[in-house]
């Protein structure tokens, strides 16, 4: 592994890492806590996180973590007879889709559906119980997969 694969390498463990940390803060305290809330108030703070969310300090850490995995995966398969290979691609496939794929998927259209309700609609109650529910079972594949990709990488790394 060179040296740019290797910055690259540590960068993303870290990056993976961090979003690991950010996925299970929220699948272990902030989405428990919001649940504890009325409904009504409950809608509203998790409405105000995903506005706040959308901003460049964390866009910048999800996505330029997912930039810097495909640049690995790519790094991973130009570098096919190095025995790290695997592990760039495996760390590298495992973020982009267990996270950023997810991300997109499942909890993008989730959140875009909770910004269109209004708080004070009685309808919203039962929505908010569901969407809390399969936010936080899938956000838990989030952690986990950025948490698997850190492994991964960091294990590139020592080897």
């Amino acid at each position: 592994m060179g040296p740019v694969l290797h910055a690259l390498t540590l960068v993303a463990a870290l990056g993976c890492a961090a979003m690991a940390g950010v996925f299970f803060a929220f699948s272990a305290i902030v989405m428990n806590a919001l649940a504890r809330l009325p409904a009504t108030q409950g809608i509203a703070a998790m409405q105000s996180i995903n506005v706040t969310a959308v901003r460049p300090a964390f866009m910048t850490a999800l996505f330029g973590t997912a930039a810097l995995c495909v640049a690995l995966g790519v790094g991973g398969l130009l570098t096919w007879g190095d025995h790290r290979a695997a592990l760039l691609i495996a760390g590298s496939a495992v973020y982009v889709t267990g996270t950023i794929l997810l991300t997109i998927g499942y909890h993008v259209p989730l959140n875009d559906a909770l910004a269109d309700l209004d708080p004070a609609d009685a309808a919203a109650t039962s929505h908010w119980t569901g969407y809390v529910q399969g936010w936080t079972r899938w956000n838990h594949v989030r952690g986990l997969a950025a948490l698997v990709a850190a492994a991964a990488f960091t294990v590139a790394l020592g080897r």
